[in-house]
Formats: C-alpha cells, structure tokens, sequence
C-alpha cells in the first residue's frame, strides 16, 4: 500500500471512529527491511495494512500496537534485528529500527 493511500486510509479510520494503530519507522540503523517514513495500520483483530517489514520484527510491532490501542496511548518501540534473525531468501537483516506506534 502506498504511503499516501495509507495516509487517507488513516483519516478514514479516524473519521468512522473505527479502533486502529498506526506504526511508522522514525530512526534505522544498519540493514533493515524497510526504510524511516515506513507506516502500517493495526487493527484490534490483527489484520494489518502496510507494512513495516514483515516477520519477527513486524510481529513484535503488532503486538505492542495491541497495547497502544488498549490503553489509547502512544509509544516508541526498538526493533533489534542484530541478532541473527533469517528470512527466506537467506539473508539476514543486522540493524536495528525505531518505530513510533500511535492510537487511531
């Protein structure tokens, strides 16, 4: 998904009064899968739109957003991947990406 369809996409949730977080790379260091600017909306039943890079990282994500949006607050989370994580192709990710995680 684009990141300006994710954008309106955003609006629209806020808008319906519909429950979501939204998580967007702030900082990366290293070898990470995806870039700063890098936004996905989590919604309370996992269901994701965008993405900040997929796997074990995107998981730890995911999971955070479900306590942001419980307790409707915002938060920063630290995204290690300098410990050997392995993705399909092989390759092995070593940076580390700051993720800022807000209520919808």
């Amino acid at each position: 998904m684009e990141q300006m369809q994710l954008i309106k996409r955003t609006l629209e949730i806020r808008k319906g009064g519909e429950k979501a977080a939204l998580a967007t790379i702030i900082r990366t260091k290293g070898s990470t899968p995806r870039k700063t600017g890098s936004r996905m909306i989590v919604f309370p039943s996992g269901r994701i739109e965008g993405t900040i890079g997929g796997g074990c990282g995107e998981a730890e994500v995911i999971a955070k957003a479900f306590e942001v949006m419980q307790k409707n607050t915002p938060c920063q989370q630290r995204v290690d991947l300098t410990k050997g994580l392995f993705f399909e192709d092989g390759g092995i990710c070593g940076g580390i990406m700051d993720v800022f995680i807000e209520p919808i």
